[in-house]
């Protein structure tokens, strides 16, 4: 028996860190959605009590170190469950990008071992689980557009941002989300961009308004690490999108395009500056 899941990148149209908390995490206010660039997982089950990891892609571990395996593995445990499972991951989100593809395997992994071995758990315990896993697995879980607060696990759904066109843009670099975080400093904050506001021009339909809100405080530390994220988003801004924003701690730079017309002169003037660039239909 086989099961099929997509596993959609996330973008995070705003991000504030408040403060550092006890428990070693940031207190985080983000507003993310989907875009239709996706891994796609196919998973069998197989009678031998082992998981087993496969993938086209060579620069991806296999192993225990990969969430998709971790995921297998917890939800094993937690539900007694002895059948094994092989897992092909098709991967197409860029690693180590800003975008969430761990985080998303992670996440079409127990909503498709949950389908498969037909365990009948609710979406809001399968979220709890994803918690185990990392902070955007429960985000992931379900998807759509939602208000992250907490350490990204606690999620207020909310309606999706008006459609759009999509470009996104990964420079040949990884960035470690542990060492951005670790040189995040919220005291020294200057600008905070608004979660209500994000929320309001969203709810608003207001396209442009989304655009004029879009703010990431990780920016700034990514980019004195790394200067050629600001040369990639000042690209894009001089080609014409209508909102630039890296996502999540990066090193992905998106431009939100409400016109199909811009989108090939975009797409074409980024390949110039890398390989990696995608264009793609936001979620709804």
């Amino acid at each position: 028996m086989k099961m099929y899941e997509k596993a959609p990148a996330k973008i995070n149209l705003m991000l504030d860190v408040l403060h550092k908390r006890a428990d070693g995490f940031h207190e985080v206010e983000m507003i993310m959605t989907m875009v239709d660039l996706a891994d796609r997982l196919e998973l069998s089950e197989m009678p031998r009590d082992s998981i087993i990891i496969s993938s086209q892609a060579g620069y991806i571990p296999l192993d225990e170190k990969n969430l998709a395996f971790q995921a297998a593995r917890l939800i094993k445990d937690r539900y007694n469950v002895r059948s094994g499972v092989h897992i092909h991951l098709d991967k197409r989100i860029p690693v180590a990008a800003g975008l969430a593809g761990g985080s998303s395997d992670a996440a079409a992994t127990l909503r498709g071992l949950n389908r498969l071995w037909r365990l009948g758990i609710p979406a809001q315990e399968l979220q709890e689980l994803g918690a185990e896993l990392g902070s955007d697995v429960p985000f992931c879980v379900t998807g759509g557009t939602a208000l992250a607060t907490g350490r990204g696990e606690q999620l207020t759904p909310i309606v999706s941002p008006p459609q759009c066109w999509v470009v996104l843009a990964k420079p040949p670099i990884n960035v470690s989300t542990a060492e951005v975080y670790g040189r995040v400093r919220a005291g020294n904050i200057a600008v905070h961009p608004s979660a209500s506001e994000m929320r309001a021009a969203i709810e608003a339909g207001d396209f442009h308004g989304v655009c004029s809100k879009l703010g990431n405080v990780l920016e700034d530390v990514t980019l004195k690490l790394h200067p050629e994220v600001q040369q990639l988003k000042d690209a894009m801004i001089k080609l014409g999108a209508d909102g630039v924003l890296m996502s999540g701690s990066g090193p992905t730079v998106f431009g939100l395009v409400s016109k199909q017309s811009k989108v090939a002169r975009i797409y074409n003037g980024l390949r110039g500056f890398c390989k990696e660039v995608y264009a793609v239909r936001s979620l709804t």
